[in-house]
């Protein structure tokens, strides 16, 4: 069973960055798309970046452009989100989410959305203070 495992998260100041990486425990699995999503307390899951893995094509929350890069290293199975100038919104549990390949799908922005995905990991928490 492939699961897929967060790390990256901690605690920083208002302004700062961080970097987080998601690794599938199954290496060669194939996904279209692969994407972080972020819940704050008493709020629902929302996409923060999506990355379509055929051609590369990424999407971004509104909050989230110019600040935060999604990006995936092939060899490695793994997809990272870089995320500078953090603010205190940026707060919550983030996600990794992927949706193993199958034929007919095609990169949209709809992969910033919750209900596109069949695998999640566990979460990692990002707290940045003002």
């Amino acid at each position: 069973q492939v699961q897929l495992v967060e790390s990256g998260g901690g605690s920083v100041q208002a302004g700062g960055s961080l970097r987080l990486s998601c690794s599938a425990s199954v290496s060669g699995y194939t996904y279209n798309a692969m994407a972080w999503f972020r819940q704050a307390p008493g709020k629902e899951r929302e996409g923060v970046a999506a990355l379509w893995t055929g051609g590369g094509s990424t999407y971004y929350a509104e909050s989230a452009k110019g600040r935060f890069t999604i990006s995936r290293d092939n060899a490695k199975n793994t997809v990272y989100l870089q995320m500078n100038s953090l603010k205190p919104e940026d707060t919550g549990m983030y996600y990794c989410a992927a949706t193993p390949w199958r034929p007919g799908l095609t990169p949209n922005p709809r992969w910033l959305l919750v209900k596109e995905y069949d695998l999640w990991g566990q979460g990692t928490q990002v707290t940045v203070s003002s």
